[in-house]
């Protein structure tokens, strides 16, 4: 079933797509500009969280002008049969930032496991990198670094009118 969405939903839908305002209280602040209350609008959060029409709320810092200049999704081909098992394992390290699977693509490409990572200078990254074999031990049959060279631009979905 489609979710119905009204003009409220839509009014904050466009005034939330950039990103929530950076405030003390993003859902005060939002029902005030809506002329709502905050209630109302953590509600409706909730019902679209509920129905699948909100993936997430997230930070998505500038990780270089945090000073983590050294930046690498690492690639990894894990044993499909301990690939969920490890990659939870791995997701849980600290300095990952995201960790997902993916299907393989052979002959060229036979990774299915993700993880990136960040670091000051390449001594951090490598040392994560150790961090992450170490977790996936034997089941773990190649690797590789994609090691990124500038910011891509990270939006989402816009919705006009």
């Amino acid at each position: 079933m489609t979710p119905v969405l009204d003009d409220l939903d839509r009014a904050l839908m466009r005034a939330t797509q950039t990103g929530l305002p950076l405030v003390s209280e993003p859902f005060r602040a939002l029902a005030e500009q809506l002329g709502t209350s905050e209630d109302d609008i953590l509600a409706r959060f909730r019902r679209w969280d509920d129905n699948g029409v909100l993936r997430r709320i997230a930070a998505v810092p500038n990780h270089y002008a945090l000073g983590y200049v050294h930046n690498g999704m690492t690639v990894w081909n894990v044993a499909d049969d301990r690939v969920d098992e490890l990659g939870e394992k791995v997701a849980a390290l600290g300095f990952v930032s995201h960790c997902y699977r993916r299907p393989r693509h052979l002959p060229d490409w036979p990774y299915n496991l993700f993880a990136m990572v960040h670091g000051r200078d390449r001594a951090d990254t490598d040392a994560q990198v150790a961090a992450i074999a170490a977790v996936l031990g034997d089941a773990c049959r190649a690797r590789d670094v994609l090691w990124s060279t500038r910011i891509l631009k990270k939006t989402g979905l816009r919705i006009s009118e």
